[in-house]
């Protein structure tokens, strides 16, 4: 008995994927799609197949007369997997579509035959570039060594070899008949790079069957895409037009941290974080003309997002700490405390050598203008940043995983950039395949006391091999044991899945951040290379001692998933994030002073039988002592085991808000934003206006413009109902 809840032969899979569905019928139709793989897989060959006689029909001529078709042939067949990375690119498998003819009716002669002379013309035209196989167990210097030792002539110069040489291109195919040709096409003739700063689209596109066509920045873009008006995405750009609809983005739930009462609890312990991906995925919402949702509006990151001017440490430790209250601008009846922590800096010249294996997603799923192209834009302003004495591999996945690219001298930069230039995106993805071959590379190449590091590149879209979060992230905190860290770049709209990134990033002894537009992956990637590349130390830990003669309550702003019980910060087998060189980390907490009522707080628990409170709060300190509370940090050196501890206490000044400095009110005005997005119960009198001036009078040495940028985002904010 069929379970599927869709008949392969039902029309509505040709109507679904071509566009062609009434809105109502498409909102009942998917959630049945959703239930059935066969049938999102038919969807799929159906979209692949129209682009590819688009294709055919748009930019080729019509065959001759005299040229002979049989096109059940061709359908029952003809092993599409030779057309190198195309849309019907299926490695090792026949592909045959029996609901073609919904799709084809009227042009099936015609287009058969068309598609049969292209693909004719085009396999000879074309240079087969093979991934060597790597099996996960097995040493990746036998990949190396199977390489074949042809220097890169560039891209223009690789296809005039190709036509120059027909036979030689015939034997390596041969030579290399046991590998997997995965996604890497011929060397494209040079051509204008996609400019992914600023997306340009025909105002009328031409459309045929469904599909669409327009220009993207001198790119011809087809199907679905094409329908769609490309944000312009410049660092501060306009607001993008078009939909950009967040079907199946994920997030993780988290509710804002509550007050707690240092009689009960006097003790707050975290992780720190210095991802900054949410504030670039918030701006990515915003530009849209949106308002974010809920859950993608994590506090620490958007304030860690920005540099503050903490004083660098001076006595040989990692980091050094800066500590500051004032009164809360949203109420100011409370206080509000500032932690700041500045990471040792690192000259480029007396930065380790590097090992980097660039893991890259080139699923189906990549296959956007901001995702694939944008990791290729972005990936090679890192690699134009290395020194000849570092080393570049690169790793992709997708059905399966391959070795793009051997570890390659920076010296060779023309080699490894023409490896990131000719990757396509097609297929699913196995993202459990490809981070098991990025650490194997990158242990085979192992640099000790160098940088060795797993960049990873997705949307995190993965959906085949182990698919689950908790497994993929297990597999990654067990693959931090050998000293390989990892850093996590998320790309694209529309299926992020920001929690799984969050998670592998943190687990991987590495941070994450969201690429939104060339300018943030200049950010990440150039300006703070030191921070993104160079761990000063891992497993960091805070925990704050309130005085309780000091201080009735408390509450962490942000930082909700980085909790941690008290005991964990003397336990050096509990995991914490780690520190990039440069880096710096803000956390903010507002405090009820003693005396006050604690709004929001559980109630009361009823008093010790065994214990006396009273002893307990002398232990901790007297108003006398003036110290409202001591911030102890412990961490671990990069390849140390064992934590080392430093302590920081805070006398509270009383200092009004008006009278703290430029990076104070800046960071409370980040929080409070923060706060305002999520509809928080305690943002008390925050509102956007109020926000905006509370920003402005902390937009002090705006290096780069970054504080600027925030406050048109939040007058933009204003604007969104």
């Amino acid at each position: 008995m069929n379970q599927n809840p869709i008949s392969p032969d039902d029309p509505r899979l040709t109507a679904y994927a071509l566009d062609e569905m009434a809105p109502v019928e498409r909102a009942e139709f998917e959630p049945l799609l959703r239930q059935d793989a066969a049938a999102r897989q038919a969807v799929e060959e159906i979209r692949a197949a129209g682009a590819l006689l688009t294709a055919a029909l748009e930019n080729e001529p019509l065959p001759v007369a005299s040229q002979s078709v049989r096109p059940a042939a061709i359908i029952a067949g003809r092993d599409f997997s030779k057309l190198d990375g195309g849309p019907l690119h299926r490695p090792g498998k026949l592909l045959t579509f029996p609901r073609f003819y919904y799709m084809v009716s009227g042009l099936a002669a015609a287009c058969f035959a068309v598609l049969f002379v292209l693909w004719q013309s085009n396999y000879k035209e074309k240079q087969a570039t093979h991934l060597i196989e790597v099996p996960l167990s097995a040493p990746v210097a036998e990949a190396q060594a199977r390489k074949p030792e042809v220097e890169s002539p560039g891209r223009r110069d690789a296809q005039a070899a190709v036509a120059a040489d027909e036979s030689k291109q015939q034997e390596g195919r041969a030579k290399d008949a046991g590998a997997v040709a995965m996604n890497l096409p011929a060397a494209p003739a040079a051509e204008e790079p996609v400019q992914l700063d600023k997306f340009e689209v025909a105002a009328a596109p031409a459309v045929m069957g469904g599909l669409s066509r327009a220009r993207v920045a001198g790119k011809t873009m087809r199907g679905r895409d094409a329908d769609r008006s490309l944000d312009a995405v410049t660092f501060g750009g306009a607001r993008p037009t078009g939909r950009t609809d967040a079907t199946t983005e994920a997030y993780g739930y988290h509710q804002d941290n509550d007050f707690l009462r240092v009689a009960d609890e006097p003790l707050s312990t975290f992780s720190i974080d210095v991802d900054t991906a949410s504030y670039a995925n918030v701006r990515r919402f915003l530009l849209s003309g949106r308002r974010p949702p809920v859950d993608a509006v994590r506090i620490e990151e958007l304030v860690n997002y920005f540099p503050y001017h903490y004083a660098p440490p001076a006595d040989g430790a990692p980091f050094a700490v800066a500590l500051e209250a004032a009164s809360a601008p949203w109420n100011p009846a409370h206080r509000l405390v500032r932690i700041g922590l500045k990471a040792r800096e690192v000259t480029e010249a007396s930065r380790p050598p590097a090992n980097l294996v660039f893991l890259i997603d080139v699923s189906g799923s990549m296959d956007e203008p901001n995702k694939l192209p944008l990791v290729k834009q972005s990936l090679r302003l890192l690699v134009n940043q290395l020194r000849p004495d570092d080393h570049v591999a690169i790793a992709i996945y997708a059905g399966a995983s391959g070795l793009a690219l051997p570890s390659t001298s920076a010296a060779r930069q023309g080699e490894i950039l023409d490896a990131i230039d000719r990757l396509e995106a097609s297929g699913s993805t196995n993202g459990e395949m490809g981070i098991q071959l990025a650490y194997d590379i990158a242990k085979a190449n192992f640099i000790p006391g160098g940088v060795n590091r797993v960049i990873l590149a997705t949307d995190g879209d993965f959906n085949v091999g182990v698919t689950s979060g908790g497994e993929l992230v297990r597999l990654v905190q067990e693959k931090a044991k050998s000293g390989v860290f990892l850093s996590v770049l998320g790309f694209g709209m529309g299926n992020i899945k920001d929690d799984t990134l969050e998670q592998l990033a943190d687990q991987g002894h590495g941070n994450y951040a969201y690429i939104d537009s060339l300018a943030e992956a200049r950010k990440a990637l150039v300006e703070q290379a030191g921070g993104t590349l160079v761990t000063v130390a891992k497993d960091v830990k805070l925990q704050v001692e309130f005085n309780p003669a000091v201080v009735a309550a408390y509450r962490l702003i942000g930082y909700e998933d980085r909790l941690l019980a008290r005991e964990d910060f003397n336990n050096d087998r509990v995991d914490a994030s780690d520190v990039g060189a440069g880096h710096t980390v803000t956390a903010l907490y507002e405090v009820v002073p003693a005396g006050s009522e604690t709004p929001g707080a559980a109630p009361a628990v009823d008093a010790l039988k065994y214990q006396n409170p009273a002893s307990r709060e002398s232990r901790t300190g007297n108003k006398e002592a003036g110290e409202m509370l001591t911030v102890k940090i412990r961490y671990k050196e990069p390849t140390g085991d064992v934590s080392n501890k430093l302590e920081f206490p805070l006398r509270d000044s009383g200092m009004v808000f008006a009278n703290a400095t430029p990076d104070f009110k800046f960071a409370a005005a980040v929080a409070a934003f923060g706060m305002v997005l999520r509809d928080s119960p305690h943002r008390g009198t925050s509102t956007l206006p109020e926000v905006a001036a509370w920003g402005r009078a902390g937009n002090d040495s705006d290096a780069g413009g970054y504080r600027a940028e925030f406050i048109s985002l939040v007058e933009r904010a204003q604007a969104i109902p």
